[in-house]
């Protein structure tokens, strides 16, 4: 008699690959976890230099006057431009800005240092009006940082 012959895998190989893949997925999925922080990072720190200059900008083209309305908010209107108003008005800025951490396109004027918002739910950015300095809610600049990063980063002053 003919004897047959098998195909296929047994279950213990097939366990040994997928423990083997277990094992890999285990190293690689933290470093594409840290590459993803590293770009937001990078992205805000790129989006608050532009975001700076062209508040700069402004204020140099228009006598000393820093970006504001009426009521002394910044860029309040018209409220589709979720508060950066005469940038994008007058083409400093394409459009508004998303912040990465966030999600958000809104900014909220201070007048006053504050401590970013860390838990990632409220305004995008925060937009000294008395400095014309933009900072990124939930993202430390200076030291590099996210909120999801370092709880302790309520205590730093972004300008």
């Amino acid at each position: 008699m003919r004897a047959s012959i098998r195909k296929g895998f047994t279950l213990v190989e097939i366990l040994i690959v997928v423990v083997i893949l277990g094992i890999l997925a285990a190293i690689v999925v933290p470093q594409f976890t840290s590459a993803s922080q590293e770009a937001i990072k990078g992205a805000l720190n790129s989006q608050l230099q532009t975001i700076n200059s062209q508040v700069e900008l402004y204020r140099v083209q228009n006598a000393g006057v820093l970006p504001h309305n009426d009521n002394d908010n910044p860029m309040l209107v018209p409220a589709e431009w979720n508060g950066w108003g005469v940038l994008v008005e007058d083409d400093y800025l394409k459009s508004e800005p998303r912040n990465g951490y966030t999600r958000t396109r809104n900014i909220v004027a201070n007048t006053f240092t504050v401590n970013p918002d860390t838990d990632g739910t409220a305004a995008g950015w925060t937009y000294n009006n008395t400095t014309g300095q933009v900072a990124a809610n939930g993202y430390n600049h200076v030291d590099n940082i996210l909120a999801s990063d370092d709880n302790t980063l309520g205590g730093w002053t972004p300008w």
